[in-house]
């Protein structure tokens, strides 16, 4: 081998090492960026319900773990209530006001929920529901103990990781009668190229599978756990109703029909191909009150109704 031919391999390899680790460098940071939430960096809350002329009062839980966390509670008029989740990076007035609005008009009792790391709450690691559940759960007992409100006849509306966080939290506890998943994560792997993509303007490859093994090695969150197609098929006998976009670019737009899949009867997907994000209740307003309130109507209000197969 020449001088000069040795000279360009070592460049090539030294050039290659260079690219590599500062891609695992840039992976890292952005990894951090993913599932951590600092108190001042958090989504302000710029409106509450009365603003949208719903009474409510401020309410608070503590979780197994010790961390309070903060909700908004609207009375329930005909004996059963929903818990309303937000999702990533969001808090419960981010897109959920109207939600709840609508909801709460037409008598629903409305918990507007908040986990860790969000909202106004202690805690600075974004889990995907490894350590949420213990809030899901605080708030679920809160809501069994609330004067006017039939144990019985207790739903969960959530939002995009929200979503995913009713579907586990419903397979763990039978609390929950009926569960709505608007734009819900199937699993983290099924999602990962399209959620860095978004969140990050990386290209997926190669930095999907470099921020993953950041994400697992710094924080401790392992991807595998994290699959809701695993948990939605404990929900049967109760029903689950999934909420899907074919324009998603947040999250894959197949997720809602892995579910779908995964989940058993009683079950019902309403998916829009011109739909983005959590794009529903803006979107299609009318029919997401049919749909929507109608479904919790038909399982909260006359357990004993079929489901609706489309």
């Amino acid at each position: 081998m020449t001088q000069i031919v040795k000279t360009s391999f070592r460049v090539v390899i030294a050039t290659t090492l260079v690219v590599f680790i500062g891609g695992m460098w840039l992976a890292r940071r952005e990894a951090k960026e993913l599932v951590t939430s600092s108190f001042d960096n958090r989504r302000p809350i710029l409106e509450k319900p009365s603003d949208v002329g719903i009474d409510y009062r401020d309410v608070e839980v503590t979780t197994e773990d010790g961390l309070h966390l903060a909700g908004w509670w609207i009375s329930s008029q005909n004996g059963a209530a929903l818990i309303v989740q937000h999702g990533y990076k969001m808090n419960r007035s981010a897109q959920l006001l109207g939600i709840a609005a609508l909801l709460a008009k037409r008598g629903y009792g409305v918990l507007l929920s908040s986990v860790r790391a969000h909202d106004v709450n202690g805690g600075e690691v974004i889990s995907f529901g490894l350590e949420e559940m213990q809030d899901l759960t605080a708030w679920i007992e809160f809501v069994q103990q609330v004067d006017g409100v039939d144990p019985e006849r207790i739903g969960i509306f959530g939002n995009s990781m929200g979503g995913s966080l009713a579907i586990q939290a419903a397979a763990q506890s039978t609390a929950l009668k009926a569960v709505v998943a608007h734009s819900a994560v199937a699993s983290i792997r099924s999602t990962v190229e399209t959620s860095v993509r978004h969140f990050t303007g990386l290209p997926p490859f190669p930095f999907a599978p470099m921020i993953m093994f950041w994400v697992e090695r710094d924080w401790n969150i392992d991807p595998s756990v994290l699959d809701f197609t695993q948990w939605i098929d404990d929900l049967s006998p109760r029903p689950i109703m999934l909420m899907q976009g074919g324009a998603d670019v947040v999250i894959e737009p197949s997720s809602g029909q892995l579910l779908y899949d995964a989940a058993r009867e009683p079950k019902e997907i309403w998916f829009e191909p011109a739909l983005d994000h959590v794009a529903f209740y803006d979107e299609r307003p009318e029919e997401f009150e049919r749909r929507v309130v109608g479904f919790f109507d038909r399982y909260l209000l006359n357990p004993s109704a079929e489901p609706l197969i489309h």
